[in-house]
């Protein structure tokens, strides 16, 4: 590995449309991570459970290059977690099992990928699958949700709070974003059980009876404490229970599955990729399956998971991605998911949106239509990252 304390010469190449016939002897001949500053961010968390973000963080920008001239990119990190945490494994551990091989075996390379979760993060195999999703359009001339086999062309979007100080907060914002045209609105509520209650009440006297909200709690309580919630959201008629208590609890998720009627949403994180489903599903601790592709594995690992939902008649819902690319990656993935509700759209925009240009946006339907450009189908704001750049490691 090797790091460079000047800014060096970056190449980002243009998207090489092959007229839709797949490439033959295509080879991926280097692998890099462009750092680079994300400023501006608001100070807000998401759940107790979550650290305060900072006013700034780093983005890595993920470069496959090949020797065909096509290039496959993938945003690495997040407002809450810099790119800088994962990117020495990616590069360590990672990059040797990439370069020199055909970047359209994804599922061999995600295979050999997933086996080194001991020597790099989930994130990092995420974000080098989502580039050779996106190396593989590009290379077909098609856009991301055509490879996956597209389901259909919109999909429904829901804002998502983050946790707010008052009761009052979460109904002036259920009502605002009811206003914009979203389908619905989920709530990060405080953790105190009295305040997290009324901030539910308040969001549903603020838009009626028939919009949709959900909770997500963020695995702060114990069996007791989640118990007595659920019973208000049953109330309240939310939609779902998200995270009620913490991603390792298969036994007090069971419990409580068998107490409510309100669905249960669990395993956003719990640990583990894919696999580590199976125990949740056969404890019958959950109602949905949930994840992204940055802490399941990337597209491969997500499409894998909405499939296992699909088994056993459940629904994989996507988690929001941490960053514009990842979202933009997500798009394609609901877009070819029968068994998916909602796209996530999480608040505030400005601490989620950046280095994207014309990022995702709702539609006055409430919905967000596909991309049509090959690979992820955006253009990223090269302008930017090159002005923001602190390091480029190889």
């Amino acid at each position: 590995m090797t790091t460079n304390d000047a800014k060096p010469r970056l190449s980002f190449g243009k998207a090489v449309s092959t007229g839709g016939n797949e490439p033959s002897g295509v080879r991926i001949t280097d692998l890099t991570v462009t750092l680079f500053d994300w400023q501006g961010i608001p100070s807000i968390r998401y759940g107790d459970r979550n650290p305060l973000t900072r006013s700034s963080s780093e983005l890595g920008l993920v470069t496959l290059q090949t020797d065909a001239g096509v290039e496959g990119h993938a945003f690495l990190g997040s407002s809450i977690r810099g790119a800088r945490l994962d990117v020495v494994a990616l590069i360590r551990n990672l990059k040797p099992i990439i370069v020199g091989r055909d970047p359209m075996q994804r599922e061999l390379l995600w295979e050999e990928l997933h086996k080194l979760q001991r020597a790099a993060t989930m994130r990092t195999i995420g974000a080098v699958d989502v580039a050779l999703w996106d190396l593989a359009g590009k290379l077909a001339g098609l856009p991301v949700s055509r490879l996956l086999g597209r389901y259909r062309d919109r999909i429904p979007a829901y804002a998502s709070s983050a946790t707010l100080p008052r009761p009052e907060d979460y109904a002036d914002e259920a009502r605002a974003i009811a206003e914009a045209g979203y389908v619905g609105y989920k709530l990060h509520p405080p953790k105190d059980l009295a305040t997290a209650i009324e901030a539910c009440r308040a969001a549903r006297r603020a838009v009626g009876e028939s919009f949709v909200l959900m909770a997500d709690t963020g695995g702060v309580y114990d069996y007791t404490e989640a118990l007595r919630l659920g019973r208000v959201l049953e109330e309240l008629d939310f939609l779902w229970y998200e995270d009620p208590l913490p991603e390792d609890d298969i036994y007090n998720s069971a419990k409580l599955r068998q107490k409510l009627a309100i669905p249960i949403m669990a395993t956003e994180y719990s640990p583990g990729g894919f696999h580590a489903f199976a125990p949740w599903i056969l404890a019958g601790a959950t109602d949905y399956l949930r994840g992204d592709v940055a802490v399941k594995g990337g597209l491969t690992g997500i499409m894998k998971s909405a499939i296992l939902a699909d088994g056993f008649r459940m629904k994989f819902e996507i988690h929001h991605g941490g960053n514009s690319l990842n979202n933009v990656a997500q798009l394609h993935a609901a877009l070819s998911m029968r068994n998916t509700t909602y796209f996530e759209v999480l608040l505030p925009d400005s601490a989620q949106k950046y280095a994207v240009l014309d990022d995702l946006s709702i539609g006055p339907d409430g919905c967000i239509g596909a991309l049509e450009g090959p690979g992820l189908g955006v253009a990223l704001d090269f302008d930017l990252i090159r002005s923001k750049t602190v390091e480029v490691l190889s």
